[in-house]
């Protein structure tokens, strides 16, 4: 007998009670912003919306149906089934934290704070939950297929990501490392910089965009659903010892980028997520390209 659907919801602890949390109690918390300019009012405004949003959500799952919770913190902790229909509820970055733990599963977006997030992967209301929920099961259902980047180690780690891969030094100093297309003879260029960037179509929106800005590149930005990637080299250092010649391009489905670390710690994480890294040591090669699985976002 196959079991009813499980819906998972996905939030974030809420700025009031990080508040909480650190001062212990609503008057220290508010003293503590009052002593900085800010009123604690809106932060618990903003809380409140954010439980009533989470209630409203909780109410709309059919009573047939499972359901679960589990906070941002602990995703890396969290099982996920096949047969799971993931309720965001949060901000936009939420769904990319979500996402690089998912195989498959429908994600319905619900955007707990309207006018204040962009609504890019959070595209919905509370009240639209119930009708949501029945489309992500339904035969025929509206989804998207979000191109996701994943990172391959040499010793089979794996790091998928929505919107991009960053692989850099650990705090401010520089990563050295050998870059080049995968197939290419020889180990690739050597390269002093801060880091290298590979974003997708969604992350078009973020950080690969300020970087894309930053270069004036002529490339084309990749759309969401578009089996591309861009990548671009972070103030890659000229000197005798290394080359600034391969410092952008692009990564079609079945390309794949090749890094061979270098120096004695290069990291790893994708979507900001840097407490979920992969750690790379000398010798040691990554692959990255287009990720086999994509985010099956509900409509």
């Amino acid at each position: 007998m196959s079991l009813a659907p499980r819906a998972v919801l996905v939030h974030r602890r809420t700025e009031y009670e990080e508040l909480l949390t650190r001062h212990g109690t609503h008057g220290q918390a508010a003293f503590f912003l009052s002593s900085r300019g800010r009123s604690i009012d809106e932060v618990v405004r903003r809380h409140d919306r954010t439980q009533q949003a989470l209630r409203e959500v909780a109410a709309a799952v059919p009573l047939t149906w499972r359901s679960s919770r589990v906070e941002r913190a602990d995703l890396d902790r969290f099982l996920f089934a096949p047969q799971d229909v993931v309720v965001v509820v949060g901000q936009d970055g939420l769904v990319a934290n979500t996402a690089k733990y998912l195989g498959g599963q429908p994600v319905v977006g619900i955007d707990t704070d309207p006018g204040r997030n962009p609504g890019v992967l959070v595209r919905h209301r509370c009240a639209d939950t119930a009708a949501l929920l029945r489309a992500a099961t339904a035969g025929g259902g509206r989804t998207e297929e979000l191109t996701m980047v994943e990172a391959v180690a040499d010793d089979t780690q794996r790091l998928l990501a929505l919107n991009e891969i960053y692989l850099g030094p650990p705090g401010h100093q520089t990563a050295r490392y050998r870059l080049g297309p995968d197939g290419e003879n020889g180990p690739g260029e050597a390269q002093a910089s801060s880091g290298v960037l590979v974003g997708t179509g969604t992350g078009a929106t973020g950080w690969l965009r300020s970087l894309w800005l930053e270069r004036g590149s002529t490339a084309e930005l990749p759309a969401p659903c578009e089996a591309r990637l861009l990548w671009f080299v972070r103030e890659a250092w000229p000197s005798p010892a290394t080359g600034t010649t391969r410092v952008a391009g692009e990564l079609g489905r079945g390309q794949k980028l090749r890094l061979t670390v270098e120096s004695d710690r290069v990291m790893v994480f994708g979507d900001g997520m840097e407490a979920d890294a992969l750690e790379l040591t000398w010798g040691q090669s990554v692959w990255l390209g287009i990720a086999e699985t994509s985010l099956r976002l509900v409509t």
